[in-house]
């Protein structure tokens, strides 16, 4: 997949997501779901930081994507939160509608405006190293949000191998699942 097609596809991961949270059972089964969630959005999120919005930054004027970066902020927001709720916290129900709605605003907006200029603009072949540029990061992003991390480089491309490796030990020392 070229990156445009792999972070669309992440956007329908995220979407399915919020769905199984509204679906599921008990409180266990929506704080899975959450950290599931956190896990992904975090990943996609730094990824775009680091990689496709610097790359769409060359394409297109850079004003045309710091709006669409800006957009992240919300969203980490909401997952530093979310990340420390616990499971059957009265917060949770009403996160996770402030979160669907901040990242279906930036889904839309990526989607309809970014994405499609980014895909009329630049070459077919940057796009697919980029796509496989961007799924072999996935195994190494940071899993938690950082909201209060650099999210352009230089600082970014320091900032965001440490976090990813303290957010994995994060993971593993409290059983996080693995995406």
């Amino acid at each position: 997949m070229d990156a445009v097609e792999l972070l669309q596809h992440d956007h329908r991961v995220v979407e399915q997501l919020f769905r199984d949270y509204r679906a599921a059972a008990s409180d266990a089964q929506r704080r899975g779901v959450i950290d599931v969630l956190i896990r992904e959005l975090s990943k996609h999120a730094a990824l775009e930081e680091v990689l496709f919005y610097p790359f769409a930054a060359k394409v297109l004027d850079d004003g045309q994507v710091d709006g669409h970066l800006a957009g992240h902020a919300p969203i980490k927001e909401l997952l530093l939160q979310l990340d420390r709720c616990g499971a059957g916290d009265p917060a949770q129900d009403q996160l996770m509608d402030r979160l669907a709605s901040a990242v279906a605003r930036h889904v839309q907006d990526d989607e309809n405006q970014l994405m499609p200029l980014l895909c009329r603009q630049a070459d077919e072949q940057a796009l697919r190293e980029l796509g496989q540029e961007i799924d072999q990061g996935k195994r190494h992003a940071p899993t938690r949000p950082h909201p209060h991390a650099p999210d352009k480089p230089p600082a970014l491309a320091l900032a965001a191998p440490v976090a990813a490796i303290y957010d994995r030990l994060r993971d593993r020392m409290q059983g996080r699942p693995r995406t």
